[in-house]
C-alpha cells in the first residue's frame, strides 16, 4: 500500500478529519473528507437581502480609470 493510500484510509476511516502535507517543511495540501468540502450552499445566498440599483454601472468608466497604471 502507497503512503497516500494509507492517508485516504485514515481519512475514510475517520482517523483523520485533516492531513496536512508538506514539502520542504511548508504546507502546500490538505487532504480531508469530502464531506467537509461541503458547507453549504453558497450561491444564492443573499436572494432577496438586497436590490441592485437600476445605475448599478453609472460610474463604470470613472472606477476604471482609477485602477489603470
Amino acid at each position: 500500500m502507497t503512503t497516500l493510500s494509507r492517508l485516504v484510509e485514515a481519512i475514510e476511516l475517520g482517523e483523520e478529519r485533516e492531513i496536512v502535507i508538506e514539502r520542504n517543511g511548508l504546507p502546500v495540501a490538505r487532504l480531508v473528507p469530502v464531506d467537509a468540502l461541503l458547507v453549504g450552499p453558497r450561491l444564492g445566498v443573499a436572494t432577496g437581502l438586497f436590490e441592485v440599483p437600476d445605475n448599478i454601472n453609472a460610474h463604470s468608466d470613472e472606477v476604471a480609470k482609477l485602477f489603470a497604471c
